[in-house]
């Protein structure tokens, strides 16, 4: 039986995530309901979700865009405030009125207010990596302080928190081991990637998502932030952390334990699972999402990730032994390679390039408060848009 209406803020509502949230919300109109949607930019999209939600407030980070959803919301009627702006996110995030916030904003535009509604207690359904990457510290801080409940959302992170004790604890485990599709380009020699175009880094075999994060599946850089924020999650050094390539993307992730068992998450590869699974936590709803068929599949492969024709997954695994500020020096560069890369001014091989470069030259330190890290990553982002002329095309 449901219990009582959850009334959900989510922070990227035209996104892949927000689309996949928001489609187990119609599911279940007698446990969530929407509170807040944000956008950045896409106010026609955002005033379409608007009418068929009727959310309390919507947000569009980007200022330009107010004016447009104000008279929007008003010219179809609608009760729903129209706000905008950094601070207009975490005001939803922290409103008393949600209890529950799905962080699903790409980019280092989502932390502020993730950091908030983890110091605010609320049930936060963590989509948003850099909140872990840039701010991972900051981001266990503040849930200690608030009593938040994060439920990691990324496949991989939600499989773990599925397969690991039930208590909480971390007794009995040896490792984590962080499945990885391979991406577009699996088996492929770094040579043969120096001409690959935006279109096949994007064309997943098997999950939908947006070009960016895609375009990190590609580059396996993806799977080097995976590793990063599953250090800060699950309390788990570097040392424990491993990744396989698992080309179906069926086992989303196992946790190995000191008795010899391995335990691991399945399921067809669809956000929706680990939506529903964060949003009725620790009840189980219907997802949408298609039973498994083994017998249909056949057959599991393994097989080691290839870190020459895929450095940005070393690049990972040296910068949380850094520690300190380079997490966010690396995601910052490779925002902005990535971007480069959708742009054509960068080829994909220069992505890793670009990255290393900029840890190269940009000194590392302590992490210090959320200003300090934003500093980092501006100048990060600063150097990274120098260095591309530099770099192969």
């Amino acid at each position: 039986m449901a219990g009582p209406l959850k009334t959900i803020a989510l922070l990227g509502a035209t996104g892949s995530i927000g689309g996949s949230a928001l489609d187990v919300v119609a599911r279940h109109p007698d446990r969530f309901r929407i509170g807040a949607l944000s956008a950045h930019s896409s106010v026609d999209e955002l005033l379409a979700l608007c009418e068929r939600f009727r959310p309390d407030s919507a947000v569009v980070s980007d200022v330009a865009g107010h004016a447009a959803l104000r008279d929007g919301l008003r010219a179809r009627g609608l009760p729903t405030r129209a706000l905008a702006g950094p601070e207009a996110l975490v005001e939803v995030a922290t409103d008393p009125a949600n209890d529950t916030v799905i962080a699903a904003i790409v980019g280092a535009a989502g932390v502020a207010s993730t950091l908030a509604a983890a110091r605010a207690g609320k049930r936060l359904l963590l989509a948003n990596k850099e909140s872990v990457v840039l701010a991972g510290s900051l981001l266990v801080q503040a849930v200690a302080e608030g009593g938040a409940t994060v439920l990691p959302i990324d496949s991989e992170h939600n499989a773990i928190y599925q397969c690991l004790p039930a208590d909480g604890g971390r007794g009995g485990v040896r490792r984590l081991l962080l499945t990885a599709s391979g991406g577009p380009f699996r088996g492929r020699q770094r040579a043969d990637l120096a001409g690959v175009t935006p279109d096949q880094a994007c064309a997943h075999p098997n999950w939908v998502m947006g070009r960016k994060i895609s375009v990190d599946s590609a580059t396996l850089m993806n799977k080097g932030l995976e590793v990063i924020e599953a250090r800060w999650l699950f309390d788990m050094p570097a040392s424990r952390i491993e990744v396989v390539v698992h080309p179906q993307s069926i086992i989303h992730s196992l946790v190995d334990y000191v008795d010899g068992s391995v335990l691991a998450q399945l399921g067809n590869p669809d956000m929706r699972t680990a939506l529903a699974y964060g949003l009725a936590w620790p009840e189980r709803v219907d997802s949408g999402v298609a039973p498994l068929d083994l017998a249909a599949l056949g057959r599991f492969d393994f097989q080691a990730p290839d870190l020459d024709a895929f450095p940005c997954l070393g690049l990972a695994f040296q910068v949380l032994e850094a520690g300190g500020s380079a997490p966010a020096i690396l995601n910052a560069a490779n925002e902005i390679a990535v971007s480069a890369f959708l742009q054509g001014r960068l080829g994909f091989l220069g992505i890793p390039d670009l990255i290393q470069a900029c840890l190269d030259a940009l000194p590392g330190g302590p992490a210090g408060d959320l200003d300090q890290l934003m500093d980092t990553d501006a100048a990060a982002r600063r150097m990274a848009e120098a260095l591309i002329p530099r770099m192969r095309a």
